[in-house]
This record gives C-alpha cells, structure tokens and sequence, in this order.
C-alpha cells in the first residue's frame, strides 16, 4: 500500500493530475471514501492531468460522464445513487469499463466491486481534519506497475 497525505484539496488535485499525465489507456481507478473525501477533486486532477476539454464535475445525478479532447478520454461514473446491481446492467457500466479507450475513474466503487477488472487502481480517501485527507493506494491484480509510475512521478511517497 501507498499512502499520500495532502494538507490541502489543491494537493488532492495535483496528485489527480500527477496520476493523469501517467495514466495510460485502460487504466481503472476505483475511489471510495466519506462525502466530502475529495473524491471529485481528486478526479478533477485527473482530468487536468489528462488535459480534457470539458470541465469534471460529480456525475451523481448523470451516473456516467465522458469527456473527451485530452491525451485520453475520461470515463468518470458514480455509483452514489444506485442501490441495486441490476441498476448497473442497465447503464451496462461493466462492458463499457472492459471497452473504454482511456481512463475510467469509478467513485464509490466499493458499493459494487464485482464489477471492476481484475487490474485497477483501488483508492481510499480519508479524512482526518478540515482539510487534511490520505489516499490509500493499491493495486489490485496486475496494476502494480501503474502505481509505481504514478508514486514515482510525484516524488514523495509514503508507505
């Protein structure tokens, strides 16, 4: 596990985009952690990083927001409002993450994690005051790599 400690959601930002402008088709990221965590900002981040065209706002409501003109499109799904499993087949999310050209990003991932692939990036944003958060990074399956990309163009890691 890697832990990242930010002071402040400007650092949640830039470790979102440290994570975009390393990231590389067909990377998944799964977010979890309480409201107010930084889940979207940090997927902010990664839409600078990857350096999209349309602003990153929390898909809540939409489910599922593409965005595109970046060096890879962003899928960007939240799973906040589902309840069921089925309610995930019928915005067929798991066939469009196996599929997806670039990066997909997944907040509350942990309320249905049969439906990520084998290889993802897990993060678990936590707080611990007003504005200090830590990322708890792993790599689950064969992402081990896209971790150690990631923690080594930032430069100060934890762990």
């Amino acid at each position: 596990m890697v832990i990242f400690n930010t002071q402040s959601p400007h650092q949640t930002h830039t470790l979102g985009a440290a994570l975009g402008r390393v990231a590389q088709a067909g990377w998944v990221v799964a977010l979890q952690g309480d409201l107010g965590a930084g889940k979207t900002c940090f997927a902010q981040g990664v839409g600078a990083g990857l350096q999209v065209s349309s602003d990153v706002v929390s898909p809540t409501f939409v489910l599922v927001a593409e965005h595109d003109g970046g060096r890879l499109p962003l899928l960007h799904a939240d799973l906040y409002r589902l309840e069921q499993e089925t309610e995930l087949e019928g915005i067929g999310l798991e066939e469009t993450l196996e599929a997806w050209p670039g990066v997909a990003l997944v907040e509350w991932a942990d309320r249905f994690p049969t439906i990520l692939p084998l290889d993802h990036i897990q993060i678990s944003l936590r707080i611990h005051e007003e504005n200090k958060r830590s990322l708890e990074v792993q790599s689950v399956g064969a992402a081990d790599e896209w971790v150690k990309r990631w923690a080594e163009s930032i430069g100060s890691v934890h762990g």
